[in-house]
């Protein structure tokens, strides 16, 4: 049996449960597995904590809650500081690395950075920044296929939007990742 568990991170504004919509919708529909997300987010409509788990299986999910993330994507710090610690011995975390600072590893974890919110700007949309990172979770977990997020992406995303997200997608998956110093907590 396959399980994986994802958690996204960030603030209001910053596309994390649309990442988390897109990631279930890639695993389960075009992917043909078997997904669960759920989602959290602060009283402000942007700004405040927000939060998506997602868990992938080949067979049923008979939890829909990540208890310790396989992959680990965050936005900002306090995501970070606040996820961090509950990562998977070998797991993975992706962060924003303009916007978060990685802190100490478990055991055989790893760590990448990318430019997401910078590389979204140079598109000309700071809101795809979710849609960069996505593209690199697709380069750097073999859990979604490529194909899945980009067919998952066109019926999510507004159809005026497909093309600005799908090129933020190909900008994060050709992104070469930043590898933190490898930290390993206490």
């Amino acid at each position: 049996m396959s399980l994986t568990q994802i958690k996204v991170g960030g603030f209001g504004g910053q596309g994390v449960v649309m990442s988390g919509t897109i990631i279930g919708k890639a695993s389960a529909i075009f992917d043909n597995k078997f997904a669960t997300m759920t989602r959290s987010y602060g009283p402000e409509a942007r700004g405040g904590a927000c939060g998506a788990q997602i868990v992938i299986s080949d067979t049923p999910v008979t939890y829909p809650y990540v208890i310790k993330p396989d992959v680990l994507v965050t936005l900002s710090q306090e995501a970070c500081s606040q996820y961090l610690p509950d990562l998977a011995e070998n797991g993975t975390l992706l962060y924003e690395s303009d916007l978060v600072t990685p802190g100490p590893l478990p055991p055989s974890g790893n760590a990448y950075g990318i430019t997401c919110t910078r590389l979204a700007e140079e598109l000309g949309s700071r809101v795809v920044l979710n849609i960069v990172m996505l593209g690199f979770l697709a380069k750097m977990c073999n859990a979604i296929s490529k194909e899945a997020l980009e067919e998952a992406i066109r019926i999510t995303v507004p159809s005026k939007t497909i093309d600005i997200n799908l090129n933020a997608f190909k900008h994060g998956y050709n992104f070469e990742p930043i590898q933190a110093a490898a930290s390993v907590s206490a």
